[in-house]
């Protein structure tokens, strides 16, 4: 999250910390990306046909971490919008998140089915 620019900046003294806007640290491109893929969670979780027709390649594993990626970002998408915060908070905030899921499913290849 912190190499793609996506977590607040810091200005902290002593016992004092005060957090300001994202870095934006990191690839630019990369970050517009998922910036862009966040605006996909306002609406509902589901999966299309021609999603699930792509996703029976993938392991069971990976399938499991994306549906609970696209529901958890889903609720926080509306959770974020009912409490007032501005849509383009709202987004980096899912995007920033949806790296977390993009982790963990890079973990889960690299460790391989067995793990």
């Amino acid at each position: 999250m912190a190499f793609l620019g996506l977590v607040p900046s810091e200005h902290s003294s002593g016992a004092t910390i005060r957090r300001g806007g994202i870095t934006k640290a990191g690839n630019a491109l990369a970050r517009r990306a998922l910036i862009e893929g966040a605006w996909t969670y306002r609406m509902q979780a589901r999966v299309s046909r021609k999603l699930h027709d792509r996703n029976e390649r993938l392991p069971q594993a990976i399938r499991d971490i994306a549906w609970k990626a696209q529901v958890r970002l889903c609720a926080r998408y509306r959770r974020l919008s009912a409490a007032g915060k501005p849509k383009v908070i709202v987004t980096t905030a899912i995007a920033r998140e949806m790296v977390g899921f993009l982790w963990a499913i890079t973990r889960q290849v690299q460790l391989g089915p067995a793990a």
